[in-house]
């Protein structure tokens, strides 16, 4: 494991959130008091800056080094931005609000994120070639969120049924919206999709647990099974099927990896507290806990684990990482003049 600075200074706290084949990586850093700052790192930290407002974070990074996240305006609205290599921050635009959230963004540079509507209600949007916001729609409610998107512009997140249940989703470019279902529960989120279609996240199970899930042609895995305790999410998978996710047992986080049919689960400090990306070199990041704050860090998928005792409860800045990410819990950011919720449930 390889602790990244990102450079935050003395007390300030770190995570990175995606990371690339060139081994760029898009990043966060939180001072004492609270304020993010959106970091590309190539070499060296590069600040993003924001949209006007004080604040942004990064959510995703292409191959291109294009980041996509969010920031705030002058107006001191949260809007999703893109930053394209060697060029300033441009808004992406709302579907008709006045807030907008940036989740991913694939090679040919679609973002996918959500936005409220005039109405006021919250939709997952793709971007098109003319750079114009495509809502999504729903499975039948009024609410859904994106989570990721693959280079092919299939686009999965989190969506409101007509019961008012919401469940994972799959759309590809010209479909319709699809239910993903859930693992025998009411409720499930998708977070992430590579370019042959298989599809990660985290679904309550009919004891109202929540597990891992890998979803493939219509079948879906449980991968909390394999873990066998606890309550998992799945946050990154890369094109070998490789998937990785956090664990959570009582207060203390684990990280796990689902690798060609093996299921290896890191604790304590030879494993990240939070898993955001993997890579198709097998590079895992995400960030580990050391004393009372976050430092981003790197592991390799293929690292053994290693059984040690003892964990943190860092509740803070896992909140910033998940917000846009899944929406499997309700985890609750406080953004500077609003609070955004992205739950199920």
């Amino acid at each position: 494991m390889q602790d990244l600075t990102l450079g935050a200074r003395g007390t300030e706290t770190s995570v990175a959130v995606d990371i690339n084949a060139r081994g760029q990586m898009a990043g966060i850093i939180e001072d004492e008091d609270g304020h993010q700052r959106a970091i590309l790192y190539d070499k060296r930290p590069v600040e993003l800056g924001t949209l006007g407002g004080s604040e942004g974070v990064t959510k995703g990074l292409n191959a291109n080094g294009d980041v996509v996240g969010t920031a705030q305006n002058s107006a001191g609205y949260w809007r999703a931005f893109v930053v394209h290599h060697g060029e300033r921050m441009q808004d992406v635009g709302t579907l008709g609000g006045n807030s907008s959230y940036g989740a991913a963004i694939n090679n040919t540079g679609q973002v996918a994120g959500f936005s409220d509507t005039s109405d006021g209600y919250y939709r997952a949007f793709v971007s098109g070639e003319d750079g114009q916001l495509r809502d999504l729609g729903t499975l039948g409610g009024k609410i859904s969120y994106a989570a990721g998107i693959n280079n092919q512009g299939a686009v999965v997140g989190t969506a409101a049924r007509g019961d008012g249940y919401r469940h994972a989703f799959l759309t590809t470019p010209g479909g319709a919206m699809q239910d993903l279902g859930t693992l025998g529960g009411r409720i499930s989120s998708a977070t992430a999709v590579n370019d042959d279609g298989v599809v990660v996240g985290a679904s309550e199970t009919p004891d109202r647990r929540w597990h891992a899930f890998m979803w493939n042609k219509g079948k879906m895995v449980d991968l909390g099974a394999l873990i066998g305790y606890g309550d998992s999410f799945a946050t990154a998978v890369n094109q070998a099927g490789h998937v990785v996710g956090s664990i959570r047992v009582g207060d203390e986080r684990r990280s796990f990896v689902y690798r060609d049919g093996k299921m290896t689960v890191h604790r304590g400090g030879y494993g990240l507290y939070l898993v955001n990306a993997i890579n198709n070199q097998e590079l895992v990041i995400g960030a580990r806990s050391v004393g009372n704050k976050f430092n981003a860090a790197t592991m390799i998928s293929s690292q053994p684990a290693v059984v040690t005792h003892g964990g943190q409860d860092l509740l803070g800045m896992m909140a910033v990482v998940l917000l846009a990410a899944s929406g499997v819990v309700m985890y609750r950011r406080r953004y500077r003049g609003i609070t955004l919720q992205t739950y199920i449930g």
